[in-house]
């Protein structure tokens, strides 16, 4: 049986989905808006397709939240989402896609024990939730790269993927849906560095140059803020998915907060009570283990 992947595809989406390429089976991408307008992530979609010759069915999804919102993180990643030294994605057209709702409906109507990778806010999955409930019994497990334990990104309370929507966090919650949040507590646990760049630049192959642009322009993120070190985000949530023996997972109680002045967004997370416990956190991780599992990945698809 294979995963199938959500996401609103900016760089570290890519690097995701090339770690799970070939080692697991993506039954299909459902695009959605998240750090760039969904225009745009149907475009990067169509470039990564090219450069790797990706064959995955995809589709398309939510444009805004499930209360109508669009946030969206250009002043973080640019315009297209995706950060670069110099070379970047080629620009192709994107092609006309079919509808995320039925296309995941039709997905799930074939299996009996789903998994689902979501890399950005989970409006195409809470949409799911609220038009095809009968659906949901069918999913086993969603591996969410969002939340934060202890703090956020975008505000200092909440993490990007869960203040674009947290409305749809707490509807699949609310559902009974089981979440397996990989946080940024979690994902800041695996860091790159300019040595890593430099090394994916001299790996062998066609594809060396642009991929190591792109993980420099990732890294140039806490460069710019006067770090030395960037923490690799969806591609850490890939791995969870691919070897869960290297993560250590808690059982707990999760909400979203939906209506603080200052804290909406943020995942708060309860560990005691387990008797009320509806998701799980990855609470630690063999952090060397995964980062050479990612950097592996890179190196192999360039």
């Amino acid at each position: 049986m294979g995963v199938w992947i959500d996401t609103d595809m900016s760089v570290d989406d890519v690097f995701a989905i090339l770690l799970l390429r070939g080692r697991v089976e993506i039954d299909g991408l459902s695009l959605g808006f998240g750090v760039a307008p969904l225009p745009r992530a149907r475009r990067n979609a169509a470039g990564a397709a090219a450069l790797f010759g990706w064959r995955l069915p995809m589709s398309a999804g939510a444009d805004r939240a499930i209360l109508g919102g669009q946030e969206h993180a250009a002043r973080i990643l640019g315009a297209t989402g995706i950060r670069s030294r110099n070379l970047t994605l080629p620009e192709v057209e994107a092609p006309p896609l079919p509808d995320a709702l039925p296309a995941l409906a039709a997905w799930l109507e074939a299996r009996e024990a789903a998994t689902i990778l979501a890399l950005g806010p989970l409006t195409n999955l809470a949409v799911l939730a609220l038009a095809r409930p009968d659906l949901l019994a069918r999913i086993e497990r969603i591996v969410w790269m969002g939340g934060g334990v202890t703090s956020g990104n975008h505000t200092a309370s909440a993490e990007y993927n869960a203040i674009a929507d947290p409305e749809a966090l707490a509807i699949l919650l609310a559902r009974g849906v089981a979440i397996r949040m990989i946080d940024l507590d979690a994902c800041r646990r695996v860091q790159i560095d300019e040595a890593d760049v430099t090394a994916l630049r001299a790996a062998p192959g066609p594809n060396a140059a642009l991929l190591a642009d792109l993980l420099g322009g990732y890294l140039d993120i806490a460069l710019e803020r006067g770090r030395q070190t960037m923490a690799l985000y969806d591609p850490v949530a890939a791995a969870a998915l691919l070897r869960p023996d290297l993560f250590r997972f808690r059982s707990v109680r999760l909400e979203a907060e939906l209506s603080g002045l200052h804290t909406r967004g943020r995942t708060v997370v309860e560990t005691r009570h387990p008797d009320t416990h509806n998701a799980e956190i990855a609470e630690d991780l063999d952090a060397p283990a995964v980062k050479a599992l990612c950097l592996a990945a890179l190196a192999e698809a360039a």
